[in-house]
């Protein structure tokens, strides 16, 4: 997967914004203003750090090792960075993606899920 479908299947779920509060080269996305994504855009191969729930990012560290590590800059329990453009199933990235965009949704508050089904 190149940066580019990444970043059109992020912004193509509900209520996502895209941002760089973090400087040019960093590509943010958000759902009711929490981040779920985000990928370097001068990063060579392309990766993205993503959440995860703990135990999965345990398993996909060691199934895909090198490939799938803990979340660069970022808290090592709870994301991963996925290289997109090397040797992880296209389908495997898009899973993350709904993962990580699920786990903040089911983080958000009522008010905010109510606002974001109503979209």
């Amino acid at each position: 997967m190149n940066i580019e479908q990444f970043r059109d299947y992020c912004i193509s779920k509900k209520g996502v914004e895209e941002t760089f509060p973090f400087g040019e080269d960093t590509l943010v996305f958000k759902v009711m203003g929490k981040m779920f994504a985000l990928t370097g855009l001068e990063t060579h191969p392309a990766a993205a750090n993503l959440k995860c729930d703990p135990e999965r990012a345990i398993e996909l560290r060691e199934e895909y090792d090198g490939l799938i590590r803990p979340g660069y800059h970022m808290s090592k329990v709870h994301w991963n960075t996925v290289e997109l453009e090397r040797n992880i199933p296209q389908q495997l990235v898009l899973e993350l993606i709904n993962h990580s965009y699920a786990l903040v949704v089911q983080s958000l508050t009522k008010k905010l899920q109510a606002e974001l089904a109503s979209l």
